[in-house]
């Protein structure tokens, strides 16, 4: 069992920066794959970022790339996404999500835990 716990949501204007924190807390937290998702109201589920278990690999949603940079830190245990150039299409409720094993994937299903959620505002 794995527990996320996310933070650092809040509003901004367009162009500033934020920095999410998930923190794992659970037997092995630090060996699963880990990832960003968000909701914005009225729309599906994203991918945003994800990274794997040893850091090896970084793949971003095409709409993020080179403004969203996503690490892991704490043995592990905690996964940040940092926020740049922000625009007011980012503005959604952000979720840290893990899964067991090596892997990456971009599809929500493929996660078995999920945070409460942490909601990102961006103002123009």
């Amino acid at each position: 069992q794995v527990q996320l716990v996310e933070s650092g949501g809040g509003l901004v204007q367009a162009g500033g920066s934020l920095r999410l924190s998930c923190a794992a807390s659970g037997r092995t937290a630090s060996s699963y794959s880990m990832a960003w998702f968000r909701q914005a109201a009225g729309k599906e589920r994203e991918f945003v970022a994800g990274i794997t278990w040893t850091g090896g690999s970084t793949p971003y949603a095409d709409s993020v790339k080179g403004r969203f940079i996503i690490s892991r830190a704490n043995a592990g245990n905690t996964v940040y996404l940092q926020m740049n150039s922000l625009k007011p299409e980012d503005t959604a409720v952000y979720y840290c999500a893990a899964r067991s094993g090596g892997l990456v994937y971009r599809a929500s299903d493929r996660y078995d835990y999920w945070g409460q959620g942490t909601q990102v505002t961006v103002s123009s």
